[in-house]
């Protein structure tokens, strides 16, 4: 085998000497444009998961590391002139010029040619020389450029900018600098990476960026391997009060912007992408560097265990594919966050500190409680009421409208499809039923047309005739008999997904859901004025027949929804056009079911907060809908997405939909509930705690297990009010014993080992300076 390596940056170095470590006889070459002594960067950070990877690939080489690492395990957050300590996270750091020193002196012991000061041929010519071409040529990679029309490159550059430095002020934890200026947010990375030095990188938003004055620094010339010395002496002026008199070192630092790589596929022919040429993801949740060395270690095990080069570059991608879009998926969420941190800064330090940890859904609340139980409790401590001490999240009560709800969850309207000419029978009581002895605070029935001919199929229940009332009263009376959940119903109309009438739907203009559906036509003033009476009149009805709260959807591209949407609303009337007009009749219905509707119970509204589409409505529209049905006398938006378009292409993902609950909640203070792939009662507490929504809707779990919540209940411990047994099944309220649970393991260990402490700062021991 011959291997071509284009860039000696760390995921380069370390493949070609894992590599050459497997396979002894294989010619590897490493073509490097910079001299072996030149970096740029500061400090990387390792996981343990990581670690353990490279202490097993290659012994010498995690021994070399160990010997320079920092270590720590607190995270500090500076916040309004508080440092609270999360600890039990693990860190562990060195300088990226000692990491290049290790990985080059491993190669020169291997025999790998590396060719220092030395620009790579282009990918073509090694491709035809060589067996093998590994391009690790960064985030710019000319490699990824010459084939994109293979590799399928999505560049995603986003707005807000970051410098990267050093300092000489060594950080003892991993520390979160949020510094609220007149201009805006600023925010500080910053972490230890050996006992002189700290990584140092200062980011914030486009628009506080330029009111801080940065633009014209930036606007200046600075060449080539330069820095911006004039952002960097601003910098250490702002910031003057966590520098504690230390300075800011630059290394080619300027201000940047951030690019998330994804390609579509990280291989062509013998050609194969690693590291940021591959993918990125942003640095507040981790390192390039660890990336590139994890597809090495990959890279070089998949040549190992097969027999070609085709065979072994597609298991690489296929194992390493996935594990970096979830890295991804997770950043994204973390670089989000950070983007948008204003909406966060009103919330007190605790809470604040608590969101800003579990921004990426990766650490949660039981997570955080595991690593350290005292910085959970004090978050806990914060949030609740004194009323009601060790109560988790999910099982505090919220005041809904004119309702209070027992605790935080919500079972979701679910397509029974069971009805008969739209009334209910008895699956709708047994499940409905079911579900409200669950534990849940709210229930929703779902889908109910508010006509006939605004059924999604023939099994849609409805809510038009006194025959469709009474069924529903029958199910609301037998509820309220067993239990004090507070049950809701959905009210629609389909609009263009209606599967029943013998002429075509109805829908904001004439556009057909897909090839296959009927082509709708195009709602009229008159069909206007039948829509508001008829869901007032359903709304009546729903309050007869008890029902304690009336959701109505405008989502899910049903006819309101598609009001909404420009992708679906072309219009040229006053009920098109600009999102005033679009919001027009979805606005009229809401006011006539207001008017009916009781205030001492809860009106909800559900939207599809995105179309997952381009041209579909975006976070400003969601925001700007959201405000505008609140004013209207919603109590609460539920946060939905998409089923719009049938083009749509929606990121999913655990719990994907939350952070558009998020941004309506914190954007607008209006009480919203998170829905989508939410499953696990920690997600609900970390979700409930981070204030990311009021409510959270989890619905195929509790399919899945009707008593969700009090096994969510049981799990905890929590025996309170929240979480109630009905009285025939209380024998089931703690969890059975399971196999081998009444086993009492002996003593197998002399002498204890004493816990590692849960907090550890980084406090090495710097020699003194020699007297004269």
């Amino acid at each position: 085998m011959r291997v071509a390596v284009i860039g000696g940056g760390p995921g380069g170095l370390y493949f070609a000497a894992l590599a050459k470590q497997l396979s002894p006889h294989w010619e590897v070459i490493v073509w490097e444009r910079n001299a072996p002594d030149d970096t740029f960067g500061f400090g990387v950070v390792f996981s343990d998961e990581t670690l353990d990877g490279i202490a097993q690939a290659d012994r010498e080489t995690f021994d070399a590391m160990s010997a320079e690492f920092a270590r720590w395990t607190d995270i500090d957050i500076r916040y309004r002139d508080r440092t609270l300590t999360s600890g039990g996270h693990g860190f562990a750091a060195l300088g990226r010029r000692h990491l290049l020193r290790i990985l080059q002196q491993r190669c020169a012991a291997l025999a790998v040619d590396v060719r220092y000061r030395t620009q790579a041929p282009p990918a073509a010519e090694l491709a035809a020389e060589y067996d093998l071409v590994v391009a690790c040529d960064g985030v710019r990679s000319a490699t990824r450029a010459a084939y994109a029309d293979t590799f399928g490159p999505d560049l995603d550059e986003r707005a807000g900018r970051y410098m990267w430095l050093g300092t000489d002020k060594v950080f003892e934890a991993f520390t979160f600098i949020v510094d609220e200026q007149d201009f805006g947010t600023l925010q500080v990375h910053a972490y230890p990476y050996d006992a002189t030095r700290s990584t140092f990188i200062v980011e914030m938003a486009e628009d506080a960026w330029r009111r801080a004055g940065f633009e014209e620094f930036a606007g200046r010339d600075h060449p080539p391997g330069t820095s911006d010395v004039d952002s960097i002496r601003r910098c250490e002026e702002l910031l003057a009060d966590h520098l504690d008199g230390h300075r800011l070192i630059p290394n080619n630092s300027k201000w940047l912007r951030f690019t998330t790589v994804r390609n579509r596929t990280w291989r062509h022919g013998n050609v194969v992408l690693l590291g940021d040429a591959a993918h990125t993801a942003h640095f507040s949740i981790g390192s390039g560097t660890k990336l590139a060395m994890e597809d090495a270690l990959a890279l070089a095990a998949c040549l190992h265990e097969h027999p070609d080069v085709p065979t072994a570059l597609a298991a690489y991608e296929e194992e390493r594919k996935p594990v970096v879009e979830s890295t991804q998926r997770a950043a994204q969420a973390s670089l989000e966050w950070f983007e948008n941190i204003g909406r966060y800064t009103g919330q007190e330090p605790h809470q604040f500190a608590f969101n800003l940890l579990t921004r990426s859904r990766r650490v949660t609340y039981d997570n955080l409680r595991e690593r350290d139980a005292g910085f959970t409790e004090a978050v806990n401590t914060a949030s609740r009421e004194p009323s009601s001490p060790d109560v988790p999240p999910m099982f505090r009560p919220f005041r809904l409208g004119g309702l209070l709800l027992r605790n935080r969850v919500v079972v979701p309207p679910t397509a029974l499809d069971t009805a008969h000419e739209g009334v209910p029978g008895d699956f709708d009581l047994v499940h409905l039923s079911t579900q409200a002895l669950g534990g849940s605070g709210l229930v929703l029935a779902g889908m109910t047309a508010v006509s006939a001919d605004g059924r999604s199929g023939p099994g849609c229940p409805g809510l038009w005739t006194d025959e469709q009332e009474a069924a529903w009263r029958r199910v609301t009376d037998f509820v309220h008999g067993q239990s004090d959940t507070c049950l809701g119903i959905q009210l629609t109309h389909a609009g263009r997904r209606a599967g029943t009438g013998d002429g075509p739907p109805i829908a904001a203009s004439g556009l057909a859901w897909d090839e296959h559906s009927r082509v709708p036509r195009e709602v009229t003033r008159a069909d206007m004025d039948v829509l508001v009476r008829d869901f007032a009149a359903a709304a009546r009805r729903a309050d007869r027949a008890g029902f304690d709260v009336l959701e109505l959807q405008y989502g899910h591209g049903h006819l309101l929804s598609g009001f909404l949407s420009p992708l679906t609303n072309l219009r040229t009337d006053g009920y098109g056009g600009g999102l005033a007009g679009r919001l027009r009749l979805p606005l009229e219905v809401l006011r006539a079911v207001r008017a009916v509707w009781p205030f001492g119970k809860a009106l909800l509204v559900r939207i599809s907060a995105a179309d997952w589409a381009e041209g579909g409505l975006g976070e400003a529209d969601a925001v700007a809908i959201a405000r505008a049905l609140a004013e209207a006398g919603a109590d609460a938006i539920d946060v939905s997405t998409g089923e719009v378009v049938a083009h749509e292409r929606p990121r999913y993902g655990r719990s994907y939909q939350t952070p558009y609950a998020d941004l309506i909640r914190n954007a607008t203070g209006v009480p919203t509930i998170a829905v989508g792939a939410i499953s696990t009662y920690d997600d609900v507490n970390s979700i409930i705690l981070a204030g990311r929504a009021d409510l959270c809707g989890v619905g195929r779990a509790q399919l899945h297990d009707p008593l969700w919540t009090l096994h969510a209940a049981a799990a905890q411990g929590y025996q309170g009010p929240a979480a109630p047994w009905a009285r025939s099944w209380a024998a089931g309220r703690n969890r059975p014993p399971a196999a081998r649970t009444d086993r009492v393991p002996p003593r197998l260990e002399l002498l204890r080992q004493l816990a590692p402490p849960v907090r550890r700062r980084w406090l090495p021991r710097v020699p003194a300076p020699a007297h004269r």
